[in-house]
């Protein structure tokens, strides 16, 4: 994408935000079943270890299942995190990290989204699951689209 033009939003309506870019999210993929990321590992995501904070990793994850939900509810609403539990598995230096998040559940009121981030050799190095909430627009969610 050139400097010029402005980013894309992975969600209809929602802005890409400054955080994402600090981070250096690149979305590969977005649909209502999986969320595929890329985050490219450097200087500004670690801690004074010279690894990965915990909190990037939470942040991924967090972006990668609000951002598949979002996309599941569509216009029948707005979602918002209600818990993220992740775990640290192996730590990281550099290199880049794919980062899949997949529903575990999606229900009337709330959904679960399980994230995985693996590394270049495809090592799983943190793993967390988001739960959200379904925030109904006015009468839309009574019959929402089975998954």
């Amino acid at each position: 994408m050139a400097d010029s033009e402005p980013p894309v939003s992975p969600v209809e309506g929602a802005s890409t935000g400054d955080f994402n870019d600090a981070l250096g999210l690149e979305f590969v993929s977005v649909g209502p079943d999986e969320v595929v990321l890329r985050l490219p590992i450097g200087p500004h995501l670690h801690q004074p270890y010279g690894i990965v904070h915990g909190g990037a990793w939470c942040a991924a994850v967090e972006t990668a299942a609000s951002v598949g939900a979002a996309t599941w509810l569509a216009d029948r609403g707005n979602v918002v995190g209600v818990s993220n539990h992740t775990d640290f598995l192996r730590a990281v230096r550099e290199g880049t990290v794919t980062v899949r998040a997949t529903p575990i559940h999606r229900g009337h009121t709330q959904q679960l989204w399980l994230v995985e981030l693996h590394d270049e050799t495809d090592r799983l190095v943190a793993r967390g699951q988001v739960r959200l909430q379904n925030l109904e627009t006015a009468g839309t969610l009574a019959s929402p689209t089975p998954g």
